[in-house]
């Protein structure tokens, strides 16, 4: 046999020898049992049958919308969560806790109630920064970066200036 038809074979496992294999081992050819079991296919995946699943997506957003939820209840505070607690801390004081339990299931609180424009900072560690630094975290844009030939400006300038002040 060449090899090249041996290679083309795709033998993958003793099924496909039919009585071979079993002759074989009983008549005690272990030369021809090794070149068998050689010629298998020692990957698992084509010994196994295997399907591609799909899986459906499933994302938080789209069983949220399948099941008619509400909106997850907001991690951190803003404008509007101010006046979510007030409605809820009415609520508790004129029906009592039940309804204030329901109007927290309706529209939940957020979790923390974080001071505002201190940039992601606690309000101690924001107090305490210098007002450089305070500015350096208001910065939209990112700084300039000095120019390369800066010396040669500033050298150019400075010539300009003398030549001025000669004339």
């Amino acid at each position: 046999m060449q090899v090249h038809t041996l290679d083309k074979a795709t033998i993958i496992n003793e099924l496909q020898f039919g009585v071979g294999i079993n002759h074989a081992v009983h008549e005690g050819r272990r030369s021809d049992f090794a070149l068998i079991l050689s010629m298998f296919s020692d990957d698992v995946r084509d010994n196994t049958p295997v399907e591609v699943v799909q899986e459906p997506q499933t994302t938080d957003e789209i069983l949220r919308q399948r099941f008619e939820l509400q909106a997850p209840q907001a991690l951190r505070s803003d404008q509007s969560s101010y006046s979510i607690s007030a409605q809820q801390a009415t609520q508790f004081h004129q029906s009592g806790l039940a309804s204030a339990k329901l109007t927290h299931y309706l529209t939940p609180e957020p979790l923390t109630y974080l001071p505002e424009q201190t940039f992601d900072l606690p309000e101690e560690v924001y107090h305490n920064l210098s007002g450089h630094q305070r500015r350096h975290l208001a910065e939209k844009a990112p700084r300039q970066v000095i120019p390369a030939d800066l010396y040669n400006q500033l050298i150019s300038a400075q010539r300009h200036d003398q030549i001025r002040t000669q004339i």
